[in-house]
């Protein structure tokens, strides 16, 4: 067995714990046995992709060296025990399938289990947008969450960030391959320029396209398990 992933988010009642818990549960994961790689992040309002922040919401994305290392993370670490108290929490185990690019330097798909692409898909896209790009970025940014939240085949979205500006991406969850490929090159127009755009106008210095299977999922999202309708 390989390298699994993972992706957690979660709302707590009041927004200054939450904030509060980006700081503090960055030295539990730097010691947390098993995690290869882990990103803290902001979350957009609801399903909207684009700039914005919920500011009681807050996510997990994690590689992990096996399964039995996240196992024993969600029975013993503070964090997952605290998940187990907020508003609401829902967790999601990710196997690797196919994609591009890197986080922070990081290449998150080497090494990853292989997962299956016969069933719904999980999408993790993130980019540190360049300075000079970021009005046009924000402008494309609008229209293509409007598209994205009416796209056939969606099953839930939400913007995540590293930064309020400059370092923004989207986990989303698709019915299928096929409904994420119809989204792609041949899909709504915002989308199609604004992919595009990121090419010729060179708006990233670094970007991640990656798939996964979303083979284990628990909890609530929105009040429900998009997985599970």
């Amino acid at each position: 067995m390989g390298r699994i992933a993972s992706f957690h988010l979660a709302r707590e009642r009041h927004a200054v714990l939450a904030m509060a818990h980006l700081g503090t549960d960055r030295r539990r994961l730097a010691a947390t046995p098993g995690l290869a790689f882990w990103r803290l992040l902001g979350t957009g309002r609801g399903d909207d992709t684009g700039p914005g922040a919920d500011l009681h919401r807050t996510a997990l994305f994690a590689v992990w060296e096996e399964e039995a290392a996240l196992d024993a993370f969600v029975a013993r670490s503070a964090i997952a025990g605290r998940w187990s108290r907020v508003e609401e929490c829902w967790s999601v185990r990710l196997r690797g399938i196919s994609g591009h690019g890197s986080w922070r330097g990081t290449a998150v798909l080497d090494g990853l289990t292989t997962g299956s692409a016969a069933g719904a898909i999980a999408v993790v896209t993130r980019a540190d947008v360049r300075l000079r790009a970021w009005p046009a970025f924000r402008r494309a940014a609008r229209r293509v969450n409007a598209e994205v939240r009416a796209a056939d085949g969606l099953l839930g979205a939400v913007g995540i960030g590293e930064a309020p500006v400059g370092r923004l991406g989207t986990f989303s969850l698709w019915r299928s391959a096929a409904d994420i490929d119809a989204f792609g090159a041949d899909g709504p127009p915002g989308h199609v320029d604004a992919v595009r755009r990121t090419r010729s106008e060179r708006w990233y210095g670094e970007e991640l396209f990656a798939r996964f299977e979303p083979y284990a999922s628990s909890g609530t999202w929105g009040g429900g398990d998009p997985l599970r309708p």
